[in-house]
């Protein structure tokens, strides 16, 4: 039974809609609420530091607006007066009936956290509050079991990941706050939520409502149990993957922890996709993996889809030893470092990966699609990508979209169509020369990529040559045999390396079929 002290969500139409009212009169906004307190202020909240936001709320601020700042950002909470006025509408006896604030003699106290949240996909720019429980710089203490997290850099990944392509029906596994489904229905007809924690989902619903979004169905259950049976153009999750400790003692968030060991969460998840995508579906996940002793982490994964026709690529953007992982997702939990528990945490986590034979923690993205057609999988790609390349997520679905868009025109093309096939160069591809100094001939020419990944390709003279004269003008057998009689080389030998390298850019995106 669970002996969480967290507020019931209760959500009624009438009290969001009145909600959403106030909020939009008192300006309740990033930039407005950035505005309230300076750059400077707002930066140390995102360092944990709300002092300079206090100072300066006291320094000017009466406002509604401050009000709420005050109550949802900085979890703070109010005298009943100033709340009365900062809620004209839905009336501060609606949010505490809906859980959203707590009322204690002639102070508010805010129960939630609620904050503006503002993107910009292909769709357009977008702005939504979203309701989430209280974190640890407002409750002063380690998280409750059954927290629900709210917007965080794994939400802005996977959102901005997501293919921005209409779709008729979109599943978010495992969505917590709801934010993923919220973004999943700017480009499907309808979704469907599922979580295995009810407070999430009741969380998820209010959000939904709050900012008038219909076409989200929410399901109660564990990973595919809700939808057995069913099939979806688009599959989206940021799962509980963390690897946690299956000990006596180790809290267990359920809006991280999956309850399975090690990274089985991640492969369960993986493995049942094939079985509730559509043909020509798509599913883009993040997740954990595991390195054991003599198994690389890619491999592991690489072994989940042997048996399955699907196509996959994996991108791992980090790595992390046992020591770091440990220290990350125990202080994310809210304990602090230099306290008993906070050793006693690390023990039973070096405990468990010593056991397993773990050496450490991959974490990226997973995109998988599965062939319209029958067949062996046409793209099977498995990489790291540092960090420091493509650090914007904002674009990405862009760049997956396109990605396995290549990829299936790769596998439908082989050598002799694609020597025939016009390409050009992408729109935000430069290129890069370094000279010796006095010399006439570059030492190192690289092809840069300025959006997507960033990629930065390094090219000989001949592939240099090649990436410049594909404008869509010249077929690739045309060019390639231009470049051999310029140089004199022999054009079969010629063709031999430039075709494998033009694939390559296809792939990445430096280079798109005319």
């Amino acid at each position: 039974m669970s002996t969480s002290t967290l507020p019931e969500i209760v959500t009624d139409p009438a009290v969001t809609t009145a909600l959403a009212a106030d909020l939009t009169a008192a300006g309740f906004t990033v930039d407005g609420v950035d505005a309230l307190w300076g750059a400077d202020a707002a930066e140390a909240l995102h360092r944990g530091n709300r002092v300079p936001a206090l100072r300066a709320l006291a320094a000017r601020d009466r406002s509604a607006l401050g009000t709420l700042a005050t109550l949802f950002v900085l979890g703070l909470p109010v005298e009943r007066t100033a709340a009365d006025a900062a809620f004209p509408t839905v009336g501060v006896d609606g949010l505490v009936g809906a859980g959203i604030l707590r009322s204690e003699d002639e102070v508010l106290r805010p129960a939630v956290d609620l904050r503006p949240y503002a993107f910009v996909d292909d769709a357009g720019a977008g702005s939504w509050w979203i309701v989430s429980d209280l974190g640890e710089l407002a409750l002063g203490a380690a998280l409750d079991e059954e927290h629900v997290l709210g917007i965080g850099g794994a939400t802005t990944t996977l959102s901005g990941l997501q293919v921005p392509v209409p779709v008729r029906r979109v599943l978010d596994l495992g969505t917590g706050c709801g934010i993923q489904a919220m973004h999943a229905r700017r480009f499907a007809d309808e979704v469907v939520a599922t979580d295995i924690s009810r407070r999430a989902l009741d969380i998820a619903r209010f959000n939904a409502e709050l900012n008038g979004l219909d076409g989200i169905e929410f399901r109660l259950g564990s990973l595919f149990e809700p939808v057995a049976g069913e099939r979806f153009d688009r599959i989206v999750s940021n799962p509980p993957f963390v690897i946690t400790p299956r000990s006596e003692g180790v809290p267990s968030y359920e809006y991280r922890d999956g309850g399975m060991v090690g990274d089985a969460l991640v492969e369960t998840v993986l493995r049942g996709l094939a079985d509730h995508l559509e043909p020509g579906g798509t599913a883009q996940l993040l997740g954990n993996w595991e390195y054991h002793w003599g198994v690389d982490g890619l491999d592991r994964v690489r072994a989940w889809f042997a048996d399955t026709d699907l196509d996959v690529w994996v991108v791992e953007r980090e790595r992390q030893d046992p020591n770091r992982y440990a220290e990350t997702w125990i202080r994310d939990g809210g304990t602090k470092p230099g306290t008993p528990t906070f050793d006693h945490l690390v023990g039973a986590w070096l405990d468990d990966f010593q056991q397993r034979r773990v050496t450490g923690v991959g974490f990226g993205y997973v995109v998988v699609r599965k062939p319209r057609t029958g067949g062996p999988a046409g793209l099977r790609r498995f990489e790291r990508v540092p960090e420091t390349l493509g650090s914007n997520p904002a674009g990405l679905g862009a760049t997956v979209a396109r990605v396995l868009d290549a990829a299936e025109w790769l596998a439908a093309n082989d050598d002799v169509a694609l020597a025939s096939a016009h390409l050009r160069v992408a729109g935000d591809v430069t290129e890069e020369r370094f000279y010796w100094p006095g010399n006439d001939d570059p030492t190192v020419m690289t092809l840069v990529q300025g959006g997507g990944f960033g990629r930065r390709v390094d090219a000989d003279t001949a592939l240099a040559a090649f990436v410049g004269a594909c404008d869509g003008e010249l077929s690739v057998a045309a060019i390639v045999g231009a470049l051999a009689q310029i140089t004199g080389v022999d054009e079969q030998a010629l063709a031999a390396d430039l075709l494998p390298a033009a694939r390559d850019l296809v792939l990445d995106g430096l280079l798109t079929p005319a």
